[in-house]
């Protein structure tokens, strides 16, 4: 016997013992059959993505979560540097400050304008009464109007300085406000609960306006999305009862329900018209795993892991022994 059929050989029993395997793993592991009313489709487990981000530029002081940790909503999870926003806290407030003597001295100014027109006018009612007894000439009359219009418009000139001092307070409380809320913002929270997935940056690093820290998952929004052909999905009713069978832990069958059905087929171009591609149309649904039950396994959830999803397509049908929900104790 030649090496080379003796490699030859080897090879031939080597597939042989594969394709053993693979026959023994499928009669193991293989699906239940379903009874009709049922469709099955295969996906992984899946949960809502949520990014926590900088809303400006800056840099990173602290980060406060690790990848794992479980965090809960409004948590603080990390810090931006804010010595910059604090330094323009002092200066707004220090404008603020300002506005008010501002308003304050235009007040004095008004009071005092005011009195001068009021001086202005009791003169020049004093002189149309002399006048008409003879007693001044007409041009005096009217310089003591000259002088009545020209306070009239110096108390205009100081009532207009004490609005554009209240202005002047607004637009600078305003600003107090808005950097009060940078610096706020700066304290990075987690939106939801959850479990942070992805530490993106470290402190030190600056990042821009949007830049990421975290990701976290959002484990009360577990799911599994599957596939199902045109001919069954349209039987999918929004509520309806599922089931997922995980391939890490195929002993459990976890209950879910049908939570989302696409309403536009993927894998073939819309314009495919002919009933044979129709039949080739694959239409997204997810079955949604209960959020109360969620709570009671966090530490066990987990993304990622392949398994079944079997949707009933027929609210009377019976599920089958194989697929009564079974869980962990």
């Amino acid at each position: 016997m030649n090496s080379t059929y003796r490699k030859r050989l080897l090879w031939a029993l080597a597939a042989l013992l594969v394709a053993g395997a693979a026959i023994v793993a499928w009669r193991h592991f293989k699906a239940p059959e379903l009874p009709p009313g049922f469709a099955m489709g295969n996906g992984r487990i899946e949960a809502t993505e949520i990014d926590i981000a900088t809303k400006l530029p800056g840099r990173i002081s602290e980060v406060l979560a690790k990848e794992g940790d479980t965090v809960q909503a409004g948590q603080v999870v990390a810090r931006m540097d804010t010595q910059t926003l604090e330094a323009e806290m002092r200066q707004a407030e220090a404008q603020v400050r300002q506005a008010h003597d501002a308003k304050a001295t235009a007040t004095a100014v008004l009071a005092q304008r005011n009195s001068e027109l009021t001086f202005a006018e009791n003169e020049l009612r004093r002189s149309q009464q002399l006048a008409a007894k003879g007693f001044i000439s007409a041009e005096r009359v009217d310089s003591d109007r000259t002088k009545v219009l020209t306070a009239k418009a110096v108390w205009t000139a100081a009532r207009s300085q004490i609005t554009q001092a209240q202005s002047a307070i607004e637009a600078a409380v305003a600003t107090t406000e808005r950097i009060k809320a940078d610096i706020e913002d700066s304290a990075l929270k987690a939106p939801r609960g959850g479990r942070v997935q992805y530490r993106l940056a470290e402190p030190g690093e600056v990042l821009p306006a949007g830049g990421k820290l975290l990701s976290l998952l959002d484990l009360t929004d577990v799911y599994m999305t599957l596939f199902l052909p045109e001919t069954l999905v349209g039987r999918v009713a929004i509520g309806a009862q599922a089931r997922i069978v995980l391939d890490a832990a195929s002993q459990y069958v976890i209950p879910a329900t049908v939570s989302y059905v696409a309403p536009e087929a993927q894998f073939t171009p819309k314009t495919v018209e002919t009933a044979t591609e129709r039949e080739k149309l694959s239409f997204r649904v997810k079955a949604r795993i209960d959020p109360e039950l969620l709570k009671k396994y966090e530490p066990q959830v987990k993304t990622g892991l392949p398994g079944v999803a079997y949707v009933r397509l027929d609210a009377k049908a019976e599920w089958p022994v194989k697929l009564q929900v079974k869980l962990p104790q």
